[in-house]
């Protein structure tokens, strides 16, 4: 989930390259429109309306436990923390290694290791 487009397409992109199914959604609004729960959600810290951090403590709120791989292009020290406290698998500052997003998303899936 990313507000950036061109990001998000490649990203979905690349995850789909790795034989994973991909669902694109532009912010946490449209995402929650959604019925079922994904595998995992690769989640911007900063979106437009709620952000990252607001779609996990949303999901901790209804007891949902879908790991959350975060990335952002502006690290913080305290965001990381805070998202890591609250249980997220990876924090990703853009632009990251591929290697590194399908070890985080290898770490919480039973799909094929590539």
């Amino acid at each position: 989930m990313d507000d950036d487009d061109s990001f998000r397409r490649a990203v979905a992109r690349l995850i789909g390259l790795w034989g994973y199914r991909t669902y694109t959604f532009g912010s946490v609004e449209e995402y929650l429109q959604r019925d079922d729960d994904p595998d995992c959600i690769v989640l911007d810290v900063h979106l437009e309306g709620m952000s990252g951090l607001e779609l996990q403590a949303t999901l901790a709120g209804r007891r949902k436990t879908i790991p959350i791989i975060f990335v952002t292009a502006q690290d913080d020290p305290v965001t990381r923390q805070r998202a890591l406290d609250a249980g997220a698998v990876a924090y990703l500052e853009k632009p990251f290694e591929d290697y590194r997003l399908l070890e985080a998303l290898q770490s919480v899936t039973d799909y094929p290791k590539v």
